[in-house]
């Protein structure tokens, strides 16, 4: 039915995991370049730092937590149809050039 993916990103950079224009257009770029088409976003940005987005999209969704006080970044992107959200997952990490992550694929 669909494709998950999970990601699990360390040792990036704080600055990237704080900045929220830099997320919120990674966000929409990553959802784009996998072939989906973005319905709605929601972002929230905590004090002192870290950020929370979600892209409903109509093929399902894509969300990021960042923790820049850890360098970590947890994301997820599951899409229906012909979407390749594989290509978002790529472009997140290669964005965001952590130390070290994992990704796991489920397909639904």
């Amino acid at each position: 039915m669909g494709k998950h993916y999970l990601l699990n990103l360390y040792g990036c950079s704080y600055a990237h995991l704080n900045d929220v224009y830099f997320l919120i257009d990674l966000l929409g770029n990553a959802a784009v370049a996998s072939g989906a088409t973005v319905v709605q976003s929601i972002f929230k940005k905590f004090e002192p730092q870290g950020f929370t987005g979600i892209c409903l999209l109509s093929e399902s969704h894509i969300s990021v937590h960042t923790y820049p006080e850890l360098g970590s970044c947890y994301a997820d992107i599951f899409t229906c149809g012909n979407c390749d959200p594989k290509i978002g997952a790529d472009m997140i990490i290669e964005s965001l050039k952590p130390g070290n992550y994992t990704l796991e694929f489920h397909q639904r």
